[in-house]
């Protein structure tokens, strides 16, 4: 069994629309997981790099949100269009996207 480099867990989660947190999936989250599965693909990292769809990861308003271990770094508001970004500047050269990281009290994104 291969051990990846890196494992990303894009939330998937779905709650009712009424849900005052809201959710993941309403945002694209199924799409964004697709996209990143898609492009580690195209680049050769499959195997390296394996992007799963998680469950719950208690960051609804901060939405879609994934983390990437084992670095322990956490994206919110993560769109089709910052696919690539992390890709390149995180997985790939090491470096975080600071506009897209999640601060350390889940409240706000690190950068504004």
């Amino acid at each position: 069994m291969p051990r990846f480099e890196r494992h990303i867990f894009i939330c998937t989660n779905v709650r009712p629309r009424d849900n005052p947190k809201g959710c993941c999936s309403a945002k694209g989250s199924e799409a964004v997981a697709a996209k990143f599965k898609e492009e580690l693909h195209k680049r050769g990292l499959k195997g390296k790099i394996r992007a799963n769809k998680a469950g719950c990861l208690d960051q609804c308003e901060l939405g879609v949100s994934l983390v990437v271990y084992p670095d322990g770094v956490w994206y919110g508001r993560v769109t089709l269009d910052d696919v690539n970004e992390i890709i390149e500047s995180h997985l790939i050269a090491g470096k975080p996207v600071e506009r897209l990281r999640v601060a350390d009290d889940w409240k706000q994104p690190a950068v504004m």
